[in-house]
Formats: C-alpha cells, structure tokens, sequence
C-alpha cells in the first residue's frame, strides 16, 4: 500500500475510541480554529495558546462573483453586484492575510469552499483560484445538509471532489454534520465518493461514543466541538484567548507532531463491504401461517440486494430473512439482483 493512503487512514484510526469522550481535555491532543471572515481575532493574543496546531479559514462560498457586473447575475441589481465584489475583494485580502500570519507562525494551514446550489465544476475552480492551496494545505468541502435547494447536492458534491482530485491530484476532505453524515454512509452505495472522503465532523456534544464507525467512517479526522451554539459568557467548552464566543474549535484526536505529516491529506479511506440482505418473494398464497414455505423459498431461490433496495421492497410485500455482505473492491456494483425462477 502506497504511503500517502497509508498516512490518510492514519487521520481515521489513530485513538478513535480514545477520540470519543472531550478529546480536547487532554493537553497532547491538536486544536485547530477555523473562522470566516466575519470572526474577529486578536492574533498575538490567540498565538499565545500553544495548543493550537491549525487554522482553517472559509475560502469560497458558493459560484465566483462577477467584476464587471453586466450581464445576468443572478438576479441582483448592479449596485448590489457591485456590494458583494467589495465583499469578495476585501475577503480574498483577509483570506491571504490570515495565511500568511498563520503559516509564518508555524501553523498548519487549510481552506473550506462553502458548497451552494450550483456548477460543481465551477465552484471547484472558483475555490482553487480563491485558495491557491498549497501541497502541504488541507483543502475542504463544507456540505451543510442534504436539501438540494439549499445547499450543493450530494450528486454535485462528488462531482466537485472529483474535479478537486482532477486538478490538484488530492481529494478534498468533508465537513458535515451528524444528519448528513449519517445520510451519506447509510447510502453509501449511492454516494460512494463522498462516503470515503476523510470526515470534519461538526457536532457540539462532550461524548459521541456509539456514533462511530459509521459507513466507512471509523472515526473522525478533526471534531467541531464548540462554536457559538454550545459557547457563551458562563461556560464554553474551550476557550480561544484573542477570539469571541462565535469561534469554531475543532480538535484531532492525537497529537501536533502526529498530525502534520498527514495534514494535507488527499487520500480517500478504505471501501467496506456494503451489508447485504437476503430475502425471498412470497406467492400471493403464502400468508404469516406459511413461514415454513416462505423460508424453503429463501433457501431455493435467493435475492441478493441492499439494504436500501430492501426498504424499497419493502412495501411490495417482501420478507427480510437473513444479512451478509459484499466486497466493493471485487465488484462494480455493490449489489446485484438475482432473479427468483419463475413458477
């Protein structure tokens, strides 16, 4: 195995049970901030807090914003156009100068494009020609939910990873939250690509034991833990001197010397076997008083499907009997249906 899939599964699986219960309480454990541009922050004063090994800033957000202002965009009068090309000016500025603060000061470095309705492929471009990421800069897609109409659909999202991959030769990492986490390794199959991206789990909660492994997803490779939902005057979960109660604090779950050299990442994470359910269609004559029947059935002609595909069938009078599984690497589909003999 190459090293460089041997460092991205490190993120994974380094202390994940260890990883579980306020990982940030323990003082050899990394602590990344990330912030938009909204988020004032004293830098001399947040420096002096030597845990911190990172800083993510938000890069992109959405489609590129247009300079000229002529033609269609987006339905916005000119004037206001011209408001959020100000906006994009000064951001990009900020952007660059928060880089050039943090990396000086030996800080890891990472960008986040905000995933909107709209081209992947374009936001994909708009984000590198935003960031201009570096080989030793972790690049990130932020999907906040799974509504279509308004956030980037799954389908899209997978289109801009790839796109990601395409240019850079490095796959982007994901940052979620539970619901679409949990959504995305429940149809994995669906949604292969974005099921093996490297997890930035956002959930503001002190213990996630049992959440983990989800789909392909044994642990998390940086945990959001606080931000200005779960931090006020009175009590927070950490603190980030030089910064307001509104900043995001995210931590890895191993140490600043263990995360470095696989920051940058790029690596997807192994595929599982998809769970498979083995079930039989009853004849219109088999009732509940024919369980016997139905399960010499089973044994005659099996159908192999997903456990999604079973939920479909769900409803068409069809009978989970017994679960196995299948090996992605071995098989294109994950899932094949065999079809029963007819009678």
């Amino acid at each position: 195995m190459r090293l460089a899939t041997l460092l991205g599964l490190a993120f994974a699986a380094v202390n994940a049970r260890a990883g579980e219960l306020e990982p940030w309480k323990s003082k050899s454990n990394a602590i990344i901030v990330d912030a938009y541009e909204m988020n004032s922050i004293d830098w001399e004063t947040m420096l002096s807090d030597k845990r911190i090994s990172g800083f993510i800033a938000k890069a992109s957000d959405g489609l590129p914003e247009s300079f000229s202002c002529t033609g269609d965009h987006g339905g916005d009068t000119v004037a206001h156009c011209k408001t959020m090309w100000r906006k994009y000016a000064v951001s990009r500025e900020l952007y660059q100068t928060r880089r050039m603060i943090a990396r000086s000061h030996g800080l890891l470095w990472g960008a986040y494009h905000l995933a909107r309705p709209g081209n992947p492929v374009d936001q994909a471009n708009h984000f590198l020609d935003y960031a201009s990421p570096r080989d030793d800069e972790l690049m990130v897609l932020d999907l906040e939910g799974i509504d279509p109409d308004k956030f980037m659909s799954l389908e899209d999202a997978a289109i801009f990873a790839g796109h990601i991959k395409t240019r850079t030769g490095r796959y982007p990492m994901l940052y979620t939250n539970h619901v679409t986490a949990k959504y995305i390794a429940a149809n994995r199959a669906k949604h292969r690509l974005l099921s093996r991206l490297p997890l930035w789990y956002a959930r503001y909660k002190p213990d996630i034991r049992n959440v983990f492994p989800i789909g392909n997803w044994d642990s998390y490779a940086l945990w959001q833990f606080s931000s200005g939902i779960n931090c006020g005057k009175r009590r927070c979960p950490y603190r980030v001197p030089g910064t307001l109660d509104d900043i995001d604090v995210n931590v890895a779950a191993m140490s600043s010397a263990t995360l470095r050299p696989i920051w940058a990442g790029g690596a997807l994470l192994p595929e599982k076997a998809l769970p498979l359910v083995l079930i039989a269609r009853a004849d219109d004559g088999v009732g509940a008083a024919s369980a016997a029947q139905a399960t010499a059935k089973i044994e005659s002609q099996p159908l192999l499907i997903s456990r999604a595909e079973a939920a479909s069938a769900a409803g068409e009078g069809v009978d989970m009997m017994a679960t196995g599984s299948i090996d992605f690497g071995r098989h294109d589909r994950a899932v094949r249906l065999a079809a029963a003999a007819s009678r």
